[in-house]
């Protein structure tokens, strides 16, 4: 095995870009960065848009053809030699299916350098050893020609060619033809070896998930278990959508990367808000408590949990004018007047966390009494009274 030299093109990044934060994109299996052409219009055109590199794989494109067999490893590592060449430091990445994939080995091998991930139409592991296997010993028989028609069966949306007959889609699937035949079924044996399912769990990174509903290789309700397995993910279905969402849906696929980069954006301090609020939210909440919120979310909480660590945890409480305790009581205060009593109960165990004492936590309640009404108060004092035994049984 061998870790192979990819080549790809550079954009540079917008005059009015307060920084020079770096977008790395890389395409699907028998597409090139002519994938993303569509997308990085779409972002270079906009004001603050990052210094974006796309990569083509083996075989693909700019990136010279191999005869060395490759993990999935080594592809991701190949991608790291190529931003550091320009530049190194840490990074946003994104990729359809195959670059999907390496985006997340990528993720996993350099967590304190990337920044997002966001996975189109792509998996953990994406079909199965045995297929791949197959589809690279077709592609050593008889070329990449061979794999033409199922491409145009598999990447597209039924009847997206017909609409498009001189789009992009019709010349990816002729550029399909110029792809270096070993190297795509290496490509191929090297899907057939990946399989990260099983440490999702340890993938910290803010990430993005994208599915196409008319996909039929990395399915909707795949993509929906990915998100599922990833701590802090977000999950889109897009339903006009197949196998390439980046190159059938440009502008969506743009929009979507957009909002992924501002959520992901710098603080004051140079730490993404995402990442601060996170941090936050563990210190005062617990990592039990986090990581079961964070287990239970689903596509329709998700876009609610993401606002709630950025908004929440990674600005407001974040911010320094207050200190954790002076925060703890204006929470409990405001819980009390409002009634909102599953939230009391998180928060005056995260008043303990931040350094409360009991007999504070109580004339904090008996204060709040005077200004919200005794039955608000006797019923925070019954609540807290059950914590407070909770906490000393445990």
């Amino acid at each position: 095995m061998t870790v192979p030299r990819l080549r790809g093109s550079m954009t540079a990044a917008s005059p009015s870009a307060a920084t020079s934060r770096l977008l790395v994109l890389l395409p699907s299996l028998g597409t090139t960065t002519e994938l993303w052409d569509g997308v990085v219009a779409r972002l270079s055109g906009a004001a603050g848009s990052p210094r974006i590199l796309r990569v083509d794989v083996p075989g693909h494109g700019a990136s010279p053809a191999t005869r060395e067999p490759f993990t999935m490893a080594e592809l991701a590592q190949g991608v790291l030699a190529l931003v550091d060449e320009v530049g190194g430091g840490a990074f946003d990445v994104a990729g359809d299916s195959l670059g999907g994939a390496i985006a997340l080995e990528v993720a996993l091998a350099a967590p304190e350098r990337v920044r997002s991930l966001a996975m189109f139409c792509s998996g953990a592991r994406i079909g199965t050893p045995e297929g791949w296997a197959d589809r690279a010993a077709q592609v050593r028989a008889s070329g990449t020609a061979s794999v033409v028609a199922g491409s145009a069966q598999r990447w597209f949306a039924p009847g997206y060619l017909d609409a498009h007959p001189d789009g992009p889609g019709g010349h990816a699937l002729r550029t399909l033809l110029d792809v270096d035949d070993e190297s795509y079924a290496l490509c191929c044996e090297a899907l057939g070896g990946f399989d990260r399912r099983d440490v999702l769990a340890g993938v910290r990174t803010p990430a993005l998930i994208v599915a196409g509903a008319h996909d039929q290789v990395a399915t909707s309700a795949s993509m929906a278990e990915l998100a599922a397995a990833l701590p802090d993910a977000r999950f889109v279905d897009l339903a006009h959508a197949g196998h390439l969402v980046p190159l059938e849906d440009p502008a969506e696929t743009a929009a979507l990367l957009t909002a992924l980069l501002a959520r992901t954006g710098d603080t004051a301090e140079g730490e993404p808000v995402s990442a601060r609020g996170m941090r936050v939210r563990r210190a005062v909440l617990g990592d039990a408590h986090v990581d079961r919120a964070t287990a239970a979310i689903t596509p329709e909480t998700a876009d609610f949990q993401d606002f709630i660590t950025r908004y929440a945890w990674g600005e407001v409480w974040a911010r320094p004018q207050l200190t954790r305790q002076q925060r703890s009581i204006a929470t409990l205060a405001s819980l009390v007047t409002g009634g909102h009593e599953n939230e009391l109960r998180m928060h005056i165990r995260a008043a303990l966390r931040n350094g409360l004492t009991r007999t504070e936590i109580t004339e904090v309640i008996h204060h709040t009494a005077l200004y919200a009404g005794l039955p608000a108060a006797n019923g925070a004092l019954a609540i807290m009274r059950d914590i407070f035994t909770e906490e000393t049984d445990g």
